[in-house]
């Protein structure tokens, strides 16, 4: 069986939204290979549940990470892949959408534009 990929894990990000089974993180680099990152038109309507969750996860996004770039590591996929190349982008040009290692950073006027109450200090449930 092949070994799993290198990932780095972000220690104090939520794992997930409460009550919705929805997960941020995943526990464990997959032996399988990595999951790649792609942009996935999102459906969600503001106010709706789809929303409340993109929200809650831009808001632990800027608050773990801020304005810094930062590693996907242990970030779960499917959630990146609804904010990827619109509120969270790529660093660089030489982006490995299959790589725990790369590098990430929030398109901050954009998330605040679509996200803005996930840049508020607390975010209600």
């Amino acid at each position: 069986m092949a070994s799993a990929p290198e990932m780095t894990k972000h220690r104090g990000f939520p794992g997930g939204m409460p009550s919705t089974g929805v997960q941020f993180t995943i526990r464990r680099a997959n032996p399988r290979g990595v999951t790649p990152i792609k942009a996935l038109p999102r459906k969600a309507r503001p106010g709706s549940k789809e929303h409340k969750i993109d929200a809650a996860f831009m808001h632990s996004l800027w608050h773990h990470f801020g304005p810094e770039p930062f590693e996907r590591g242990n970030l779960d996929a499917a959630r990146l892949s609804l904010l990827f190349g619109r509120e969270v982008v790529a660093v660089d040009k030489e982006f490995d959408p299959l790589s725990y290692q790369s590098m990430l950073v929030i398109n901050e006027k954009l998330a605040r534009l679509n996200f803005p109450e996930a840049f508020e200090n607390f975010f209600e449930i």
